[in-house]
């Protein structure tokens, strides 16, 4: 039965038709845009329904908090201290431990002139310690019993404190292949819930650590399994609305992600003990799962492995929810796809990997969008991670790194369609850029201007990040969309497993971090240069319209809207 489609071509059912002469089927881009609505009532209750699932997905980054620096000094036995926890700055503290410049020495203390108790935590003189030698500490003092860093004495260990938080990125790594698999195999809804699920349960079980090990396996454990609850609700969000509303999906996704970081800072600050935030974070995730009876299958999903008894229910509840309709004949060309040409059943399709290395374009794009992510990733974290050493302030510190994101994301949603989304994403990169190496010549006197200049460098990687996501969905077609989407975040991994080591990168050159915060992120912006732009253009269903992107002759060209 034909079918007049938007644009005014026939579609065809007969199966008979050459290779040569199959015409495309009806999109679902064109669906929504003409019948059921590109954003109605039923897009909006779906964006609700994953706002807590976001705001779950920013809490797995408690490993700022967890091992964060906590100001330490050695124990002074001779004045009768024994356990972790006494005053961290007595007023004798000065007898018995040298001063830097900005504060206590860590790891080092004054050599006492005899063993042996000889002075009291009230009283300690001088006269106890020979200031001309210093030797290594035997045991810390710590500031408080906040984090890890108290409760498994990693005291003048930063690397293995800093640790935390590359296994957690390794974790990730690990995960997003499963992740990716699963969602793609098993369907977009599944993969969150299984996301959902691990995250909580081993975030819960992971505030009982009795010692570091077992805090590490739980910790890659966690992220292993529950690295893609924002991946996953950010696809079937951006699956269900119209071309028209990509964007702003994309940015309310991010936007959540950043109000879900300022949320984890301020439970720190109020709750404070490692624990105790734990358990008060994750406990609520596990309610979560009740998204498995409340959210829809991704529609594209459903098409795109021919289930399509299932993809019509969804199809008419989109209709009644928005209070729209959709004709039979609208449907059957949806559901009834034509088939195959001839030459694609002689022999089995191809795999993901040699479909790849067949297509050039397609190649190209595997070779470079992960590259964007190592950079947004790396920077974009190695900002909010090191925020927390700009003052004494790290809750605020965090906070406000987070929060600026948001009219960094505003931007990108007001850009993206404007200049488009390799202008927005490079631009996002370069000036971030720019601001980063400011950073480095200021003055630290100038601390305002320092601050200021440091949340603006966040700004700029917050417009890459709503980008991100959006322009490498665009880029590749529906059947490989999450696993390769997964695939660049994957390797985008690597900057994550970098970031939590760049504090420490501080005791070599207090501007290394920064230095290679622009250095990246300038050469993502490059790199971004290379793609075509996908504004205007429908979300490709195939290799073939994800190879014609960026063509002059492209046919996913959308109308006016």
């Amino acid at each position: 039965m034909p079918l007049k489609q938007s644009g005014g071509d026939k579609y065809d059912t007969d199966t008979n038709i050459k290779a040569s002469s199959v015409e495309e089927p009806i999109k679902l881009d064109d669906v929504l845009r003409n019948e059921l609505g590109e954003f109605g009532r039923f897009q909006f209750r779906c964006m609700l329904l994953v706002a807590l699932p976001i705001l779950l997905a920013a809490l797995k980054n408690d490993f700022v908090f967890l091992a964060v620096a906590t100001p330490h000094r050695c124990q002074i036995p001779e004045c009768g201290e024994s356990s972790k926890l006494h005053t961290y700055n007595p007023d004798w503290i000065v007898n018995a431990v040298p001063e830097t410049s900005s504060g206590l020495k860590s790891c080092s203390r004054y050599a006492p002139y005899a063993a042996g108790i000889n002075g009291s935590l009230d009283y300690c003189p001088v006269g106890l310690f020979d200031q001309g030698s210093t030797i290594d500490c035997d045991g810390f003092v710590y500031a408080n019993d906040n984090s890890i860093v108290y409760d498994f004495d990693l005291g003048c260990q930063e690397w293995l404190r800093a640790l935390a938080g590359t296994v957690s990125s390794l974790g990730v790594l690990l995960g997003l292949p499963l992740s990716g698999y699963i969602s793609d195999r098993f369907g977009r809804k599944i993969a969150l819930v299984f996301n959902i699920f691990s995250l909580a349960f081993v975030g819960m079980v992971k505030a009982f650590s009795v010692n570091y090990t077992m805090f590490m396996i739980l910790q890659i454990i966690q992220t292993v399994l529950g690295s893609s609850v924002y991946a996953s609700a950010y696809l079937l969000v951006t699956e269900f609305v119209g071309q028209k509303y990509r964007v702003a999906a994309s940015a309310s996704a991010a936007s959540m992600y950043s109000i879900g970081q300022v949320l984890l800072g301020g439970i720190y600050w109020l709750i404070g003990n490692w624990r105790y935030t734990t358990l008060a974070i994750y406990v609520p995730g596990l309610f979560l799962i009740v998204c498995y009876w409340f959210l829809p299958e991704s529609i594209r999903w459903l098409l795109s492995k021919k289930k399509y008894d299932e993809a019509r229910k969804i199809l008419e509840t989109v209709a009644r929810v928005n209070k729209r309709t959709i004709s039979e004949k609208t449907m059957k060309a949806l559901l009834n796809p034509p088939q195959a040409p001839i030459r694609h059943l002689e022999g089995s399709k191809p795999g993901l990997i040699r479909t790849i290395l067949r297509s050039p374009v397609l190649l190209r794009r595997v070779c470079t969008t992960p590259f964007w992510w190592i950079a947004m990733i790396f920077v974009f974290y190695g900002l909010s991670i090191n925020s927390t050493g700009l003052s004494e302030t790290i809750y605020l510190n965090y906070m406000l790194a987070c929060a600026v994101e948001l009219p960094g994301f505003c931007a990108g949603f007001l850009l993206l369609d404007r200049i488009g989304r390799r202008g927005t994403l490079s631009s996002g990169f370069f000036f971030s850029s720019i601001c980063n190496i400011l950073f480095i010549i200021i003055p630290r006197g100038m601390s305002t201007f320092r601050l200021i200049t440091y949340l603006l460098g966040k700004f700029g990687i917050a417009m890459a990040m709503t980008s991100v996501y959006l322009y490498t969905s665009e880029l590749y077609p529906t059947e490989f969309r999450h696993t390769l989407l997964a695939f660049s975040s994957m390797i985008g991994r690597i900057g994550s497993i970098v970031a939590p080591l760049t504090p420490v990168f501080i005791q070599y050159w207090h501007g290394l971090p920064s230095a290679m915060f622009g250095a990246v992120g300038f050469l993502g912006g490059v790199l971004v240069l290379t793609q075509p732009e996908t504004l205007g253009t429908k979300m490709p269903d195939t290799l073939a319209e994800a190879e014609m992107l960026g063509k002059p002759k492209s046919k996913l060209k959308s109308g006016p809207c």
